[in-house]
Order: C-alpha cells, then structure tokens, then sequence
C-alpha cells in the first residue's frame, strides 16, 4: 500500500511540475492526426474515389455540341442565270444575298479572279441563285427581282450585269440600295424601264426568288455566300463541296482543280 501511494504521488508530482509539457503532447499528438486524417481524404478525391461526382460536374460544364456542319450538298442549277459555257465540265452554284457583305467582298476580291481562270477559259460554269436573309429585307429580295427583270429583257448577259452593278453600288446590310438606285441600274443599262417597272410587281418574279431559297436551304445553305461545286451534268444536279463563305481563290481553287483531272 505504501509502494502505490508513493507511485501516485510521483505521478501527480511528475505531471504538476510538467502539465503545460504533457498538455502540448496530447495538442500535437491530435493535431497530427487531423491532419493526416485531411490529407487522406485529400488523395482519395484526387485518386477518383467520389469519380462519378466529379465526371457529373465536368459534364455540365462542357456545352452541348453543335450539329455538325454539312461538307458536302446536292442542289439543281434550276433555271437560273449562267455565266460561262453551258457546257463546262464544272458547276459553281452559288447562292448569295445582294445586300451580305460577304457576297459583295466575294465579288471583289474572289470572282474576277475566278473569271479570268476559270470561267473564261470554259473549264467552269457559274450558277447564281438567290438566297435573301431576313436581317437583309426587304430590300435583298427586291434587288434579285429586279435582276430578275433584267434578265427578262436581256437574257443572261444583261442579267449579270445587273448583277455586277448591285454589288458594285451598294454598301449591303440591307440598305445599300433604293427603289430609286435600282431604277437607276435600269436606265443605265439601257433596260425598258416602263416594262421593267412592271415586272417589279410581278409575283412570279419573287415566287422564283422563294423557290431558290427553298433549294438552297435543302442543299444546306443556312448563310451567306454558300457554294455548291461539282461536275456538270445533264440533268443539272450538281453534287459537290460546301464551300461556305467569303473564302480565298486558293480555297475554290483546291477544289476545282481535281475535278478538272
């Protein structure tokens, strides 16, 4: 009995003289073991244990893909304007929007040099049809039916004319002309313009400019200038490239070349 309570009063000795020491122990000894107990659980979340979380999260961040844009396309040369040799053995369909910046910048920049190479030397044919934007309106629509009209009188050839001095006057966006500049057109190019006023207002004139819309929009033209590029053929079907934009001469270059081999 005398031996245990001196070993009692040892210990209690021992830790009063040195609380402050034994209580920093135990402080360290249970901050130890948080810690570790945290950086597990840190290398479990990084290594993939709560995976299907964090998959969930990574999904919702990522927006949805867009539809894929069509390469390629199928569409009639219809009854529309040609320019070049009825008989090349290459189609350029176009479909285009007088007031689209872009068809103007084509025009500018692309098509003379897609004339002097191409068109002229009779390796390809150009097919224009027309395909008004809404933002564009009404004024695109009334300037294909008046070149429309143009072609009325003149055939193909005054046709693009028209077609020429459109994108050669407007500013585009939908308000690079008037009803008085296209009369202006008319009368420049030596049109009738009594008759030409008349087929302005004829509905069939703007039913064929529907029609181009509604083929264009089949043939996965959904903007602005939109190119379909194929062989020729009998029927007028041409199925080719997409080209899609106001794309570099080396561009329909690459691909006119092959299908001349």
């Amino acid at each position: 009995m005398t031996d245990s309570n001196l070993s009692f009063n040892a210990v209690s000795t021992f830790a009063g003289q040195n609380f402050l020491l034994i209580l920093l122990a135990v402080f360290l000894l249970g901050g130890g073991f948080f810690t570790g107990s945290i950086w597990t659980e840190n290398k479990l979340l990084k290594s993939g244990a709560t995976g299907s979380v964090q998959g969930a999260t990574q999904a919702a961040a990522q927006p949805p893909s867009a539809p894929a844009q069509p390469t390629t396309g199928t569409v009639s040369t219809d009854d529309d304007p040609i320019l070049g040799d009825k008989n090349a053995p290459v189609t350029i369909v176009e479909f285009s929007d007088y007031e689209c910046p872009f068809c103007k910048r084509h025009f500018d920049e692309t098509l003379p040099k897609l004339i002097s190479d191409y068109i002229d030397t009779g390796k390809v044919k150009l097919v224009f049809r027309d395909l008004p934007l809404p933002f564009h309106e009404p004024m695109a629509t009334k300037e294909a039916v008046a070149a429309n009209c143009a072609r009325e009188q003149g055939g193909d050839e005054k046709y693009f004319e028209f077609h020429d001095e459109i994108f050669t006057r407007t500013i585009s966006n939908g308000n690079g002309l008037d009803d008085a500049k296209i009369q202006t057109i008319a009368s420049d190019l030596g049109l009738d313009t009594a008759s030409f006023t008349t087929c302005l207002s004829d509905k069939a004139m703007e039913d064929e400019v529907k029609k181009d819309l509604a083929d264009g929009g089949k043939a996965g033209a959904s903007g602005t200038p939109t190119f379909i590029i194929g062989k020729s053929t009998s029927d007028g079907e041409i199925s080719g490239d997409l080209v899609v934009g106001a794309q570099p001469y080396s561009v329909f270059k690459a691909v006119i070349d092959p299908l001349l081999k």
